[in-house]
């Protein structure tokens, strides 16, 4: 098993733009706010199988903006619930709590209390 990010740290500008096209706090962050994302302590990801580099699947695509996507969501095969619980073990194991409407987004847990960052990608190192 293997993690594949889809994303993870997101600048400020950006949420706003989401804002523009959703404005449903249970999905997308109030820019007012700032998004969990904007601080880089936010992760949206699914597990995938190493030898293929197949997604498992969770029953909805990423960024499905409907109940079925919920944590609490239970009409779906039996497979699909062990995989999402799966991902919800592994990341609570390393500090991560999960967002209840979005199966792929986790969020780190820390005392520290991180700035909101608008800083755009091209700017950013990769080193």
């Amino acid at each position: 098993m293997g993690l594949k990010v889809f994303d993870a740290y997101r600048p400020y500008s950006v949420t706003r733009k989401f804002w523009d096209l959703v404005k449903d706090e249970r999905y997308v962050a109030n820019p007012a706010k700032g998004s969990n994302h904007n601080r880089g302590t936010a992760i949206d990801l699914t597990l995938i199988q190493l030898n293929t580099g197949e997604e498992l699947d969770m029953g909805t695509g990423f960024d499905n903006f409907s109940d079925t996507a919920h944590h609490s969501f239970k009409q779906l095969p039996e497979p699909i619930l062990h995989n999402r619980q799966k991902l919800k073990t592994v990341m609570a194991k390393y500090g991560f709590t999960a967002l209840s409407t979005e199966w792929w987004h986790y969020t780190y847990q820390s005392n520290i209390r991180f700035d909101v960052l608008d800083i755009p990608f091209r700017k950013l190192s990769l080193r």
